[in-house]
This record gives structure tokens, sequence and C-alpha cells, in this order.
């Protein structure tokens, strides 16, 4: 019998640990220019702010049609928090 893997499973520490890394993480496989996204946090009245920096080229693939990307991203982000009981919002930055 074989011990191998199949080829899509990833290691374990491929995955993102905490809301933060959770955020750029799905950003950077959206983009293009994936050494451009920036995630920035900070934590302003009770509340965990990550701010996402992008290629001014790729702003349109992470807020999509209507909005629907951003407002994606930012369903799993908010849900990412509930595991540490803290409230987290993620905002699109402007260059």
């Amino acid at each position: 019998m074989s011990d191998a893997q199949p080829s899509d499973a990833q290691p374990s520490d491929a995955q993102p640990s905490d809301s933060r890394s959770l955020a750029e993480f799905l950003v950077r496989r959206l983009v293009d220019e994936p050494d451009a996204v920036v995630v920035t946090e900070e934590l302003a009245k009770g509340e965990r702010v990550l701010r996402v920096t992008v290629a001014e080229t790729d702003r349109g693939k992470v807020i999509g049609r209507q909005g629907r990307i951003v407002r994606a991203l930012r369903t799993v982000v908010r849900a990412s928090g509930v595991r540490t009981n803290e409230r987290v919002t993620l905002e699109l930055e402007q260059e």
C-alpha cells in the first residue's frame, strides 16, 4: 500500500491561522499581482479592522461585479473572528 497523498493536498502550514492571514491568502489568489497585496490590521473600538491594499489594476477583481467579491470576503473574514470571539471587518484601501 502506498502512503502517497493526493496531489491537491496541501501541508497544514499552508492554511491561514488568523483573520489577517486568511484575508491575505484569499486576496492574493484573486489578483494578477499577488506581491502587491498588503494587509494591515488595527484595533479600533474593540474591533479588529483589516485594511487591504492591492495594485490599482487589481481593484476591480477584488471588488467584483456590484461588489459581490468584496462582500463575500467581508463575510468570510467576519466569520473567522467568531472563533476568537472578535469582531473583524475588512476595508479595501485606495493607493
